[in-house]
């Protein structure tokens, strides 16, 4: 059983950097079109919204195989996701804009897609740094609160393809039509939660809250006919 774990962790991370690889070898071939910074710039931040979308696709699936072991691999997608979103940036601001502040300032202040870029980024980066057992220990309660923003991180992102293209959208309307059942997924889980947590309730209990909330009620009375 654990062979077959350490084949599988092996196989999710050669996975993970096939993407890279062939980006490397169309780059060597020349094989990127008529504009190759623009096409590795733009297939790095696809690979890293397909990465983002499968990290938050683990607990839907987790759900319907019952199969527990898939949350192990989240944080692998999850760190690819910002591993492609990292490479993203860095084409931007090394290669399309050769380290240029000045002209990059611009780009940002004229471009509004580029704010719902930075933002995608802000948040998994700091998923990023805070996806260590270590980070989860010393965050308690707060470490899942807080990369719940992923969803918010992926609606950016979604937002910042879409802006930037100027001609198919039929590749971000894909993406946004996957954010959207994942989003409603979550969203029956958490009312489908909310009423097992209610029917819980034992029936004594039901009955001994209504007694207290009746006393109270009739405590406030009897203070109203004292005076």
């Amino acid at each position: 059983m654990l062979s077959r774990l350490n084949t599988l962790w092996s196989w999710v991370i050669i996975a993970g950097l096939l993407p890279l690889l062939w980006l490397i070898i169309n780059t060597a071939f020349d094989n990127l079109g008529g504009n190759p910074i623009q096409a590795l710039h733009i297939r790095l931040g696809d690979w890293s919204l397909r990465f983002l979308y499968l990290t938050l696709a683990i607990t839907p699936l987790q759900k319907v195989t019952q199969w527990r072991g898939m949350a192990d691999y989240r944080q692998m997608l999850g760190l690819y996701a910002f591993f492609y979103a990292t490479l993203h940036l860095l084409v931007y601001l090394l290669v399309d804009h050769g380290l240029m502040w000045r002209v990059i300032g611009i780009d940002i202040v004229e471009s509004s897609y580029i704010w719902f870029g930075i933002l995608a980024y802000s948040i998994v980066f700091g998923l990023a740094l805070t996806s260590s057992k270590w980070a989860k220990k010393r965050m308690g309660k707060n470490w899942k609160k807080f990369h719940r923003f992923i969803y918010i991180a992926a609606i950016a992102a979604i937002i910042h393809y879409f802006w930037q293209l100027k001609g198919n959208l039929a590749e971000p309307l894909f993406y946004s039509l996957i954010i959207f059942l994942l989003l409603g997924f979550r969203v029956l889980v958490w009312l489908k939660n909310r009423k097992f947590s209610q029917l819980m309730i034992p029936g004594s209990q039901k009955v001994l809250l209504a007694a207290e909330k009746k006393a109270v009620v009739s405590s406030k009375s009897n203070k109203l006919n004292v005076k």
